[in-house]
């Protein structure tokens, strides 16, 4: 796939973004199943995975792109030895994403608000490193989308992690005037109702 970099240098840069910013979330893009991929390669990537401890990993099987070079490839994968290691590599990152959310259990951390309120009491919204977060409102004082509030996480998924308790603080921002000034002249916007419990994402995920 004409990918210039090796395993050690892709850990060394993984390393000095760390080192700059310890608290930094990665994520990557990984394929399956590419035309002469061994065990050995496979098994070499899940051993990358595990050193970088990537936050989310975006898997895709391989799939022939009609005029690509790979496309006529010898040693073509079958379609189920590259269903069987997607479903490895999955499983595997799973595990390390809910390691690595579960590494933030327990700390304060300041949420950009990106959804509006559900009848259970909650809202949605992004931390600094780009965590997803489902976290409780007061609903008679909810903050606005845009605005920031600080909570303390107190469980986690892969997926997402989840902050029970009533928010410790709001931050008003300038994006949360813009979003307010936009829905008192464009009206109201729908409440998404029936969303999920809490409990129940968890148990889902």
């Amino acid at each position: 796939m004409r990918r210039s970099y090796r395993s050690e240098r892709y850990l060394g840069i993984i390393e000095k973004v760390r080192a700059a910013l310890p608290h930094a979330s990665i994520t990557t893009d990984i394929i399956v199943g590419f035309p002469g991929e061994t065990e050995a390669d496979f098994q070499a990537t899940l051993d990358v995975m595990e050193k970088a401890q990537f936050l989310a990993a975006y898997t895709f099987q391989y799939s022939k792109r009609p005029g690509t070079p790979a496309a006529t490839m010898p040693n073509q994968i079958s379609d189920d030895v590259m269903a069987d290691r997607y479903t490895r590599i999955h499983q595997h990152q799973q595990a390390i994403s809910l390691r690595v959310n579960q590494s933030v259990v327990g700390t304060e951390q300041e949420i950009l608000v990106s959804d509006v309120p559900a009848e259970q009491g909650r809202m949605t919204g992004r931390t600094k490193d780009f965590r997803l977060v489902h976290f409780a409102i007061d609903p008679t004082n909810p903050p606005r989308i845009g605005d920031a509030v600080t909570s303390v996480i107190t469980s986690s998924t892969p997926n997402f992690i989840v902050a029970e308790n009533l928010p410790l603080s709001i931050r008003a921002t300038a994006g949360g005037d813009a979003h307010e000034r936009r829905v008192a002249e464009s009206g109201p916007q729908p409440i998404m109702v029936g969303m999920p419990k809490l409990s129940d994402l968890k148990a889902r995920y």
